[in-house]
């Protein structure tokens, strides 16, 4: 792959207080195995900035959602105990819970930074190799992950939410109802242009006549990374950037808790141009497990 060093690119990591150690041990990768001194933003919630202010430096930035999302958009735990779950809720929205939130500060975050383009990494995964962001530039367009027809019959009954993320993709950036089988632009571990970010925004706003945070918070479930990838091929036409069908990240999705010698077979089926792993926080593996890759 080529090369531009012009370019920058700033890492984005939503999380929250549950994901804690597991957003430490991602930021303890990017420490080891990132070659460039990027900049590193982690997006949480008001409730969760002060715990997550341990893990400011120099390139690596708490931003609190209270500071990039819309003051009419409040979020109330739904019970008295620390572990009840949050709801955000506002007059212009369906109530959302967190993950719904945490793709809007994903797009919300492009308007509070400069760099050129934007990778965004879970707080559930690590890199596990030397990995080299300007890699991800060809003559000056960014790799943007992209599964073809990976919508279809077939997946309809494993995550039928698939279907409706898609369609509502196209709706709000103002296109025909899609066909399938369709694209698939989900993963951990995705870049954008960030450009492309704010034109989207205002592309969902002249579409739906809305500002562009309530617009795709009326709907009850919808992607970023859908919405992201309608805009930038079914609006741009994929202008600036170029497409990789294999994520950069393998993942563990669901299953039982991995081992040590789990994890060490689940790495050795990585490919050869994967960087980092992904285990899903619900399969409750343990951060401590998966510590070990960082000598490596």
């Amino acid at each position: 792959m080529g090369s531009d060093l012009k370019q920058r690119i700033a890492l984005v990591t939503p999380s929250y207080a549950a994901d804690f150690e597991r957003c430490k041990l991602l930021c303890e990768s990017v420490d080891r195995f990132v070659s460039e001194d990027v900049d590193h933003y982690i997006l949480v919630d008001d409730g969760d900035y002060r715990q997550f202010s341990a893990l400011s430096d120099n390139k690596r930035h708490v931003v609190n959602e209270m500071d990039i999302l819309p003051a009419w958009l409040h979020n109330f735990k739904q019970g008295f105990s620390n572990s009840s779950r949050k709801v955000w809720l506002s007059t212009k929205t369906w109530p959302m819970r967190g993950w719904h939130v945490q793709q809007l500060r994903r797009i919300a975050i492009a308007d509070h930074i400069s760099h050129d383009a934007i990778l965004y990494c879970d707080s559930d995964m690590l890199f596990v190799r030397p990995f080299e962001t300007q890699n991800l530039w060809q003559d000056g367009a960014m790799r943007l992950y992209r599964k073809p027809d990976a919508i279809n019959s077939d997946a309809l009954e494993e995550n039928a939410l698939h279907f409706d993320w898609t369609r509502s993709a196209a709706a709000l950036n103002g296109l025909n109802a899609p066909s399938f089988p369709a694209h698939d632009y989900i993963n951990n571990l995705v870049t954008w242009r960030r450009q492309h970010v704010l034109d989207m925004c205002q592309n969902i706003e002249k579409s739906s006549g809305r500002d562009w945070v309530s617009a795709i918070g009326r709907n009850r479930s919808f992607s970023e990374c859908q919405i992201y990838g309608a805009y930038a091929d079914g609006v741009q036409n994929g202008e600036g950037h170029w497409h990789a069908a294999e994520g950069l990240c393998q993942t563990y999705w669901s299953g039982q808790p991995l081992t040590r010698e789990g994890v060490e077979a689940f790495v050795g089926e990585m490919s050869d141009n994967q960087v980092a792993i992904g285990v899903q926080s619900f399969t409750n593996t343990a951060p401590d497990v998966l510590r070990y890759l960082l000598a490596a």
